[in-house]
């Protein structure tokens, strides 16, 4: 499941004209970076929701002839992370899936993360499994952090007014039992974080490489320049 409904407001005033999902980042538009990351992980078929600018994002992603793609359509009504999902679902099947965040965007380690995700997934004890970044040394990233992860990698949520050393790097994997109960409409995912931090089910998987955070048209020269040292 590909998320490439948001408005993208913080990357203004270029998400005037072009939905965040296309913006390019070193000649390659975001969306297209995270196909490529999915292709080696093994997805042949990607849902992908749209609203904001729906038939730029539908017409540039319909080009592609791998993945396959399936469009979830939101013209309608913004879902937010949470209610997009649970729209898709039907098109998602039984067994535990990829969510990726259309603006995720990170330069990979040894290993590559969503395969990191994949080898760390136990469906036993697991109903969702976050990549998480550092907040100490990802690109971009100014806040205090979303999560705290135990040896187990059992997370817990940052207290007010507290520093937390994980950031949600936007990738994950759910088991659609994750989903089981949901409210219905627009909804963030945060509702179920929360609720499988509660009964001791969500976790999460320090990534390899770095996490470039691209929300502001800075954010691209940042992400760009990261990309060419690291090519160096």
């Amino acid at each position: 499941m590909v998320l490439a409904a948001g408005l993208g407001k913080r990357m203004r005033p270029i998400t005037a004209t072009t939905p965040k999902p296309l913006v390019e980042v070193g000649g390659r538009s975001l969306i297209d970076h995270g196909f490529v990351k999915l292709l080696a992980a093994g997805v042949r078929v990607c849902v992908v929701n749209v609203h904001y600018l729906a038939d730029l994002v539908e017409v540039h992603v319909q080009k592609c002839r791998t993945p396959e793609i399936v469009i979830s359509d939101e013209r309608e009504a913004l879902l937010e992370t949470g209610g997009g999902i649970v729209k898709a679902l039907p098109h998602l099947g039984s067994e535990p899936f990829y969510v990726y965040n259309s603006d995720s965007f990170w330069i990979e380690g040894i290993r590559a993360n969503l395969d990191l995700l994949a080898t760390r997934w136990d469906d036993e004890t697991m109903d969702g499994l976050l990549l998480l970044a550092p907040t100490v040394g990802s690109i971009g990233y100014s806040g205090a952090g979303d999560f705290f992860m135990d040896e187990l990698g059992r997370l817990t949520r940052r207290a007010e007014r507290k520093v937390a050393p994980f950031a949600y790097a936007g990738a994950a994997i759910f088991h659609p039992r994750f989903f089981r109960d949901a409210p219905a409409g627009a909804f963030s995912l945060n509702l179920l974080f929360d609720r499988a931090i509660e009964a001791g089910r969500l976790y999460g998987q320090r990534m390899e490489g770095v996490w470039l955070h691209v929300g502001t048209p800075r954010a691209i020269r940042d992400a760009e320049r990261a990309i060419a040292e690291s090519a160096d």
